[in-house]
């Protein structure tokens, strides 16, 4: 259950704690709260393990001038520590004039790994069952990976064919095509998710974990069919926020794992993932002629410069140039 908010002792004395409500409290996601406290960790022990409090501009100016020089991280990771110690000062300390010099990562021009279709169509084809089926979401809807195990009944619109897509980064909300394929797939997988909550309720159980208080708001709808997740996790579990016995979605390792072994199989030789399914998707879609925005909107990149790395992937290789050996030879 690494997708579910630990639970934090109200006026907890322990600084991590207190910076945890500190990002709850600004509405950001789980998953940021866990990248955020990541950085403030290995912040404080970079410096000896100083308390926070007692640094400032240089230390942070340091830190970050140390991942660029020392670590060669690239930009995105650097900026990933400055928005966490950003945060850190600004927002839990309360200091507004934050100002930092330091070096910055050298950026580099990495193109996204993308499968051509029938390479998908291989992948896909060596997965079985559920895993097939999310494999077959991932390429056909654009999801990523967790969006996917995080999915519930209710988030299936078979009329309008579409997915909504909750929960997702940056806490963002959004539409996404259902393929008509894969209708009767998740239709029969809901048959079998049914059959599992109704299982858990005659042992005493099904209750889902809901997020953001809905819990208190509606105390009945973590029993209800249509907030359960559409692939559960195949055992009940504890819940770590209190000893409520919850059943949780498909934990996504299990699905990466299955991934990872089905490309090896294929023996196809790229650096490839789950999330090349979503760069493939987003590809598939700018050969077939739809504009950028759409792309943007159906992927929910909050900023169209992310979707622009797209175009690149579509060219063929060498800039789309046609090599002479492949021109017609006379003489």
């Amino acid at each position: 259950m690494h997708s579910i908010p630990i639970f934090i002792k109200p006026k907890s004395g322990r600084f991590l704690n207190n910076l945890r409500a500190c990002i709850r409290l600004n509405g950001l996601a789980y998953s940021t709260e866990k990248t955020y406290v990541y950085w403030v960790r290995f912040f404080i022990r970079f410096h000896n393990k100083r308390h926070p409090e007692e640094m400032g501009e240089a230390e942070v100016s340091a830190f970050l001038s140390y991942m660029a020089l020392e670590r060669n991280v690239s930009p995105a990771t650097q900026r990933t520590a400055l928005n966490s110690l950003v945060f850190l000062y600004r927002k839990f300390f309360g200091r507004k004039e934050f100002n930092l010099e330091f070096r910055y990562a050298k950026p580099s021009k990495r193109l996204p790994t993308v499968f051509s279709h029938n390479e998908a169509l291989q992948v896909i084809d060596r997965l079985s069952g559920k895993y097939q089926l999310m494999a077959r979401l991932l390429y056909g809807s654009g999801l990523r990976v967790m969006e996917c195990c995080r999915l519930r009944v209710q988030d299936i619109d078979f009329e309008q064919k579409q997915l909504i897509i909750r929960e997702s980064k940056g806490v963002k909300y959004r539409q996404t095509l259902l393929p008509e394929s894969l209708v009767e797939p998740l239709q029969r997988m809901l048959k079998k998710t049914k059959a599992i909550h109704e299982q858990d309720l005659a042992q005493g159980y099904g209750k889902v974990y809901l997020p953001y208080a809905l819990e208190r708001k509606y105390p009945s709808a973590h029993t209800l069919f249509a907030w359960q997740y559409v692939f559960p996790a195949s055992q009940v579990s504890v819940d770590p926020r209190g000893d409520e016995i919850r059943r949780h979605h498909l934990h996504e390792t299990t699905i990466q794992r299955k991934v990872r072994v089905a490309i090896r199989q294929t023996e196809i030789n790229k650096h490839a993932s789950t999330h090349t399914f979503r760069h493939s998707f987003a590809t598939r879609l700018l050969e077939n002629g739809y504009d950028i925005r759409t792309i943007q909107t159906l992927l929910g990149h909050a900023d169209v410069k992310t979707t622009q790395i797209y175009p690149h992937a579509v060219k063929r290789g060498g800039l789309g140039v046609i090599s002479p050996i492949d021109g017609s030879l006379s003489g």
